[in-house]
């Protein structure tokens, strides 16, 4: 079997970002690893990470890493940018919040990309006046929805979408909406630091329960998660979501692009497995084409290899996401 027409595995540079703190090569020499060691042949970048003179950096640079990449046999699908809303504590202007964003545009363009992504309903109302600029750039804004932000949860975001009716604007959708349960060395590292064994054994056979929703949310209302694994503990809240592919049936239409999200490879019970059949099922039959791109989030706690944690995921979601559907 192999993926449906149209449809291209990516690799993020975000995945490489422990070996960009550590600074020992340059970001864009960090990200063209993903094309020489054939990882894969498109590849997300972070503008953020790229270059300096963020979030203007110069049409040479972009233009520079455009050209090696297609030396090497690759390309940009999508840029991750972003919207800097407060200057030294005073919230921008709607001018202000364009004028952060559109250098961004063009620096995009200039590498390349297909696309660019920020977070779903950040550009706001901003969206309609960005279209002809998008146009211009031959540019796709992709709005991204992960974790808890379902169409139930940010309804008008994703009306807008809709309403908009543009082939520039389309939506992003993040499998870490669709978790059936949560990664194995996740829950490790939270009972390590010391999460009462009670919300452990909930969070690691109840994830899905709204009443496991409630006890976390009680949790952290207590003061009683310990410091050390506060920031870990917020990912219960923010990044982890527990719908079904069912709850997204709606706007599956307006999808563009996919992030694989994955955090462990821990697979044993098709806790991976499951939700990239699942989302392949239904975004073949909803005739979606575009990127699917593998971006780990699991950094945050381990230090695994980076280019072999996403070359295996690769080879995993490629396995999931052309196997026929199930009888």
């Amino acid at each position: 079997m192999s993926l449906p027409a149209g449809w291209t595995l990516s690799a993020s540079a975000f995945n490489l970002t422990p070996e960009v703190i550590r600074a020992e090569r340059t970001a864009p020499d960090l990200a063209l690893t993903l094309v020489e060691r054939d990882i894969a042949a498109a590849i997300e970048i972070e503008l953020g990470q790229m270059w300096r003179g963020f979030p203007a950096p110069s049409a040479a640079d972009a233009e520079t890493f455009r050209d090696r990449l297609a030396a090497a046999g690759g390309r940009v699908s999508v840029v991750g940018v972003s919207i800097d809303e407060f200057d030294r504590g005073r919230r921008r202007t709607d001018a202000e919040r364009r004028a952060f964003l559109e250098p961004q545009l063009r620096a995009a363009a200039q590498a390349g990309a297909a696309g660019v992504r920020l977070p779903i309903g950040q550009a706001g109302s901003l969206l309609d006046d960005l279209v002809p600029l998008l146009e211009e750039l031959d540019l796709v804004l992709y709005e991204e929805a992960q974790g808890h932000e379902t169409p139930a949860a940010r309804p008008n975001a994703y009306d807008r979408i809709a309403d908009l009716d543009s082939p520039h604007v389309r939506l992003l959708l993040d499998i870490s909406m669709l978790m059936p349960a949560l990664p194995v060395t996740y829950l490790d590292e939270i009972e390590r630091g010391g999460l009462p064994a009670d919300l452990v054994r909930r969070l690691r056979g109840e994830w899905r329960d709204p009443a496991t929703h409630e006890a976390v949310l009680d949790q952290l209302r207590s003061g009683g998660v310990p410091g050390p694994i506060h920031t870990l503990y917020m990912n219960l809240l923010v990044r982890f979501g527990r719908s079904r592919v069912a709850d997204l049936a709606s706007v599956l239409p307006l999808v563009g692009a996919v992030h694989l999200k994955f955090w462990d490879l821990v697979d044993d019970d098709d806790r991976l497995s499951d939700p990239l059949r699942d989302v392949g099922t239904a975004l073949a039959a909803a005739g979606f084409t575009g990127t699917l791109c593998s971006e780990w989030g699991g950094q945050e706690w381990l230090d695994d290899d980076p280019w072999e944690m996403t070359s295996r995921h690769l080879a995993l979601a490629a396995a999931a996401l052309s196997a026929p559907p199930a009888a």
